[in-house]
């Protein structure tokens, strides 16, 4: 991704915002959003076992989960969620070390799981940019609503809303004391990552999960400190 100008992020900043989902009501836009995402858009999952248009797990109750909203319209263009380790058994596997074979013991031995977290969820709806903003319902496609509703500005900063999730997970770890991001990635987006500075470490094998994924980490010092000679608008974002 070409990051151009120097006021890209000032940009995406006045279009949108960043989101805590700290209330049941926010906390249900998110799973609505990840049942249009996963379910409806990429068919990860079946609708048919969310009946209810929500999509959601046991784990969701221990995350913490951000949104990102659009100014404007106040619709809500993606999600994330950060699994916290479990304050009552703090050797209780995340997700990712139940479904992966995790074998990096250089990588894994040095991680506190006090400060131990879990990327999920994280995913930016493709319908944000089609859908009417007077329309209610998911279908209401119009192919005139990009061109005639989002000025050109609005439409540069779309694909910087990746960076913003980054930007939301990062947040809520340095506020919740966590050191170590875990999460599963696939090569095309290990390769993107790297190369705007963020270099995450596999720690295991790929698994085979609607693709080939590998279980990865990161220390967000880490993080930070190799965006922040990559690109310092970037860092500035990602510091927020």
């Amino acid at each position: 991704m070409n990051l151009d100008t120097d006021n890209i992020f000032v940009l995406f900043n006045s279009y949108f915002e960043m989101v805590p989902a700290t209330t049941d009501e926010l906390k249900k836009e998110a799973y609505k959003l990840r049942y249009q995402v996963y379910c409806l858009e990429t068919g990860f999952e079946d609708p048919c076992e969310y009946p209810s248009g929500i999509e959601c797990d046991n784990y969701d109750g221990q995350s913490l989960h951000y949104l990102i909203r659009h100014r404007k319209s106040g619709e809500f263009a993606a999600t994330t969620r950060l699994i916290l380790p479990n304050v009552s058994d703090q050797e209780e596997l995340l997700p990712i070390e139940s479904h992966c074979t995790i074998d990096n013991v250089a990588v894994t031995q040095a991680v506190n799981r006090q400060h131990l977290a879990e990327v999920s969820r994280f995913c930016v709806s493709k319908s944000f940019k089609r859908r009417k903003n007077e329309s209610p319902t998911l279908n209401a496609v119009s192919p005139y609503w990009e061109q005639d509703y989002f000025t050109a500005n609005e439409r540069r900063t779309f694909p910087h809303i990746t960076f913003a999730l980054i930007a939301c997970v990062i947040k809520a770890s340095q506020e919740y004391g966590i050191e170590t991001l875990y999460g599963t990635m696939e090569a095309p987006w290990l390769r993107f990552l790297a190369s705007v500075g963020i270099h995450f470490v596999k720690i295991g094998p790929a698994v085979d999960y609607h693709g080939e994924r590998w279980p990865c980490a990161i220390k967000i010092s880490d993080l930070l400190e190799d965006v922040a000679k990559k690109n310092h608008t970037l860092w500035e974002l990602l510091s927020v």
